[in-house]
């Protein structure tokens, strides 16, 4: 049984295609209108303004009728684009008949957890367990500071400069950007951040790396081996300050920091320090998992596993709202009410988790990612720019850190070719310390025609703005 059409057909056939100004005349009033009754902490329309009415695989149109090639998807919710016929089925189906169950058993939820214990990585398949709480990231990073404190016995908590996990209490004290908590402090005590390691961004003489790193089979990257280092003095140091923490939370990719991929050892020198001290070590896969890689999850790059993944984004399929975390069995030694939230049992989400699955499945798209990311990456290298300081990433989570003539992050030039590429026709997001670097998102069933037609107009933008920051 074939499951849905070839992704050739899930398409607005029009995109790009813009007939007005952005943000055209009913865009424009329901931005004011959203001014008027909205928070103020709305934030994604103060970059891109405009109002959406309808989407269909990459594409999506506003309420001017506009349509836009997306490369931003939903900050990489919508894995299988948007409105995907085979997954709504899944969902429209599971709600005709019921939608929330918190967690009493149903088949739904079974099925939803063993098509994730088989696309698991290889240490955690056949041998782990799944946890709901709440719908969103941030409620499955609670999860896991809950599981590493209740396991370990310890209460500090180690992350990384760069990283986001998220807006709730704990996820906010291990996310890196001062700027996310300012004015909410204090934040939970012992957590301590150390650098990620950025090859790029510190431009190191690798010669010392051996010497410096605290692994035997050490990559030779000066930044990986002063971030290894830094990870184990905070555990075995005399002098750290605090007492060794409950567990390492870490992005195999940081998103919001910048799509910056760390170099090969990285991922295998945490998995070491945490064994060696008796932590957990806990991959956050919400943005770099479900396939958006090229991989189902972003550490299988580096062969590493995971004692806890959390995830949430893509893994609603059609956009739904839900939020997990699988780990080792071995760690299941939480009683009855361990963690709670009453969102846990959103069975149209894990319906349409399961059909996304199968529709990656049955359309190569891990494949389809790998090789259509490759070709985008390729596309920019090729812009003639000095101010395109880095293209990097894994399948479809692709960063272009663009830099001034300092060799600083160029937030300006970001914003300058975000706003060229939608009126365009083509929606492009930003990530970066600085906010100086480019991100693309694009859904996994983006077509290569889309591809080359959204490249001509972002590699256009790039090369514009190159012209008007010389």
């Amino acid at each position: 049984m074939t499951r849905g059409p070839p992704i050739t057909e899930l398409h607005f056939d029009e995109a790009p295609h813009v007939d007005t100004s952005i943000p055209g005349p009913r865009s424009q009033q329901l931005l004011e209108r959203q001014a008027e009754i909205d928070s103020s902490a709305v934030a994604y329309p103060k970059s891109v303004p405009l109002a959406f009415a309808e989407g269909q695989g990459a594409t999506i149109k506003d309420a001017d009728g506009n349509v836009f090639l997306d490369f931003f998807a939903g900050i990489g919710v919508l894995n299988v684009g948007h409105s995907n016929p085979y997954v709504l089925e899944a969902v429209n189906e599971q709600t005709n008949e019921l939608v929330h169950t918190i967690d009493f058993p149903t088949e739904a939820r079974l099925d939803f957890i063993e098509a994730i214990g088989e696309i698991a990585p290889p240490g955690l398949r056949g041998n782990s367990r799944m946890v709901f709480g709440g719908p969103s990231g941030s409620d499955a990073i609670e999860g896991s500071i809950k599981l590493a404190k209740h396991n370990t016995g310890r209460h500090g908590l180690l992350a990384f400069e760069g990283s986001y996990h998220g807006g709730s209490a704990g996820a906010l004290s291990l996310t890196g950007g001062r700027g996310y908590k300012a004015g909410y402090e204090p934040m939970l005590p012992d957590t301590v951040h150390v650098p990620y390691p950025d090859p790029y961004r510190e431009r190191l003489p690798n010669d010392g790396a051996t010497a410096l790193c605290p692994q035997d089979d050490c990559c030779g990257q000066v930044s990986c081996a002063r971030s290894l280092e830094a990870v184990k003095e905070k555990f075995e140091g005399a002098y750290s300050g605090h007492e060794p923490p409950a567990a390492i939370w870490v992005e195999p990719i940081q998103g919001e920091g910048g799509v910056v991929v760390p170099p090969a050892g990285f991922l295998q020198g945490l998995r070491d320090i945490a064994d060696d001290n008796d932590a957990l070590l806990i991959f956050d896969e919400i943005q770099s998992g479900f396939g958006r890689t090229g991989e189902w999850w972003g550490g299988e790059h580096a062969g590493v596993t995971p004692d806890a993944m959390t995830m949430a984004k893509g893994i609603g399929g059609a956009g739904l709202p839900l939020g997990a975390m699988l780990y080792h069995e071995k760690f299941d030694t939480w009683g009855p009410g361990g963690h709670l939230g009453t969102f846990r049992g959103n069975l149209p989400a894990m319906r349409g988790g399961i059909a996304a699955i199968e529709y990656i499945q049955e359309h190569d798209l891990l494949d389809h990612a790998t090789q259509l990311g490759e070709y985008i990456r390729d596309r920019i290298r090729a812009v003639d720019s000095p101010l395109i300081g880095e293209v990097r990433g894994r399948g479809l989570f692709i960063g272009v850190e663009l830099i001034d003539e300092d060799g600083r992050q160029n937030a300006e030039m970001v914003k300058a070719v975000q706003t060229s590429c939608y009126e365009q026709g083509v929606l492009v997001w930003k990530a970066g310390r600085e906010n100086g670097v480019l991100r693309l998102l694009p859904p996994l069933v983006m077509t290569n025609e889309q591809a080359e037609i959204g490249l001509d107009i972002i590699t256009n933008a790039l090369e514009s703005s190159t012209d008007d920051n010389r």
